[in-house]
């Protein structure tokens, strides 16, 4: 039975929220008249392009905007994509490798799993499984289609720890890791210990060891190491290379053979979903992040391939973003990436509904004041009031995430900045001093 109001009760009900309706709008402008101040008299926001929008998290709805349609180097504001993708793509606990048996042999083929012996999860189990097998053991090579490195990526970065090449079944981050030990460097993995070479010519800039561009021969000073010294360094990677390195972990042989993957695999599932996300978004792995994306493909093709994950993403669960994107990799290392600060409202609103657990969602996201690369950001407090991802390439820094303020109200932002020539730090503070006056007053 439809009920029906009286006009006139509606009248009356009307009347009694137009005070609380003409509250919100005189918040409302004063807010935006606080924001254009802001613009208007920051000198060092005027001197390049600068993007900022501010969003209810009920309905993505924009509150206040800058250049929100305008399209920017994101860096790695774009692992909020990744993020995305994956957390509607992946299952609970990630697939670590496919494999068959055959007679007496276990074949098996990689999905682009990060987690395996990484430096924070050091995820085993598909090694576990692997040791515990009495079948000779093959790895499939050739699944991944892509390049080593991403779209647009620096190839002069080779050495540094933020760039290591991207396989089908990477192990430890696809990195060496060394350290001082009584004055002298120790490799990890240890198969690499033999290719510390010591030269006396070598003068180095920033790092006691530097690889050559083309080979795993890495070089070291012939001065003393000092205590505590640690270092990571990008191995060039191949398949022989992943066989041996497995054997090595495995204290047992691996083979290496090309088959292609069949319709039906078993599969090994490795490490929380959750866990995985969470490591990849508070230090900002790009390592994580380029895996995350072939482990998309994994899920709906026998190829991994990153570009393959991105395009079937904006094509399915990111299809109605406001602008669509440049989007070439899943770190944000390119440079070819580009997004607008309404693409990142609409993707963070996303996020927000789809994980739908506001505790879980922060606990996976850098802190400010906290955790993360948002720790020294903000001052420290019992209780952070913002939680996002930064990005930061020289000449671009951008934040985007939460804010909630001291009446209980949570808004969405993402402030861009691109195409600055001075510090990325000095163009911090100005953003956090935007971002703490919101949360001060609203």
């Amino acid at each position: 039975m439809k009920l029906l109001v009286p006009v006139s009760f509606q009248r009356w009900f009307s009347f009694l929220l137009l005070p609380f309706f003409l509250q919100a709008c005189t918040v409302q402008r004063q807010m935006n008249k606080k924001i254009d101040h802001f613009f208007a008299h920051s000198e060092l926001m005027r001197g390049h392009l600068t993007g900022f929008a501010l969003a209810s998290p009920v309905d993505g709805r924009i509150l206040y905007g800058k250049n929100t349609d305008q399209y920017f180097v994101p860096a790695s504001n774009a692992k909020l994509f990744t993020f995305y993708t994956a957390w509607k793509t992946l299952p609970d606990s990630i697939p670590a490798m496919r494999y068959v048996i055959s007679g007496d042999s276990l074949i098996f083929w990689g999905t682009g799993d990060p987690s395996l012996l990484q430096g924070k999860l050091k995820a085993h189990r598909a090694l576990d499984f692997l040791k515990a097998s009495n079948k000779a053991l093959y790895f499939a090579a050739g699944r991944y289609t892509g390049s080593v490195y991403g779209e647009g990526w620096s190839w002069d970065d080779y050495n540094d720890y933020y760039q290591p090449e991207i396989t089908e079944l990477p192990i430890s981050d696809n990195m060496i890791s060394l350290q001082a030990v009584s004055g002298k460097l120790e490799l990890s993995p240890g198969l690499f210990q033999k290719d510390l070479f010591t030269d006396s010519t070598f003068k180095p800039e920033e790092f006691i060891v530097r690889r050559d561009w083309k080979t795993n021969r890495f070089q070291s000073s012939m001065q003393q190491v000092p205590a505590g010294y640690q270092q990571q360094i990008p191995y060039q990677t191949s398949s022989s290379l992943t066989a041996s390195l497995l054997s090595d972990a495995l204290q047992k042989p691996v083979g290496l053979i090309k088959k292609k993957l069949p319709d039906q695999t078993s599969i090994i599932f490795q490490s929380r979903k959750e866990d995985v996300l969470r490591e990849m978004m508070l230090p900002s792995d790009n390592f994580i992040a380029e895996h995350l994306l072939l482990l998309c493909a994994d899920s709906f093709q026998s190829e991994l391939n990153g570009k393959d994950a991105i395009a079937h993403a904006l094509s399915h669960d990111l299809a109605g973003l406001p602008d669509k994107p440049k989007w070439v990799d899943g770190s944000g290392l390119s440079r070819m990436n580009l997004f607008t600060p309404r693409d990142i409202i609409k993707v963070l609103h996303l996020i927000d509904s789809a994980v739908a657990d506001r505790d879980k969602l922060f606990s996976m996201l850098p802190s400010g004041g906290k955790t993360g690369t948002l720790k020294n950001a903000y001052p420290a407090t019992d209780e952070p009031f913002v939680y996002g991802k930064t990005g930061t390439l020289s000449g671009v820094y951008n934040q985007s995430g939460f804010v909630k303020t001291k009446k209980g109200k949570t808004y969405l932002f993402s402030f861009m900045n691109n195409n600055f020539t001075g510090s990325a730090v000095e163009v911090r503070k100005e953003l956090v001093r935007l971002i703490s006056y919101i949360h001060d007053h609203y």
